[in-house]
């Protein structure tokens, strides 16, 4: 169990983020239109922005900084998880004109166990835990995040430090 905060209160996660050099676990997410997003229909380097709800402010600047950061990249794919349903994601990233980036919902899925981010207490019980892991093109863990304080926002330079490299 790893522990993240809420303004500052402890917050325990039901496990630990894969760590560096693991294989990440396959994950099937809810895309747009209800359709799948798996782990096999994503190519290249992957950032996993993993955030509790698209409606929060914190969450919202994530995916726009990340939608930046996909647009310069090549052979890199950045998917937004949460467990957010897809129409609400959808609509965010529409009237953000967001379109760099791909959306997943977890809200039917084991992936927030599969990665150890589901917040298991704390007001946001059952939401994931704000953090990013990035796999390389062959699915290995190079980089992972659990922010300290779920009220902000991920280093960003480390991720692209660790896409760099």
């Amino acid at each position: 169990m790893a522990t993240t905060a809420f303004k500052g209160n402890p917050v325990n996660t039901v496990g630990e983020l894969p760590a560096p050099g693991d294989s990440a676990p396959a994950f099937d997410l809810v895309g747009d239109g209800l359709s799948a997003l798996t782990s096999a229909d994503v190519s290249g380097r992957v950032v996993l922005n993993i955030f509790p709800s698209i409606d929060t402010g914190v969450c919202a600047a994530s995916v726009r900084k990340f939608n930046e950061l996909a647009a310069s990249l090549d052979n890199t794919t950045v998917v937004n998880v949460s467990k957010d349903l897809p129409f609400a994601q959808a609509r965010f990233c529409g009237a953000e004109g967001i379109e760099d980036v791909k959306v997943g919902s977890a809200f039917r899925s084991s992936f927030g166990e599969d990665y150890g981010v589901t917040m298991a207490d704390g007001p946001m019980e059952g939401l994931l835990a704000r953090s990013v892991i990035v796999l390389d093109a062959d699915g290995t863990v190079i980089h992972t995040e659990l922010v300290p304080d779920i009220t902000q926002e991920p280093d960003y330079d480390a991720t692209a430090k660790a896409l760099a490299a």
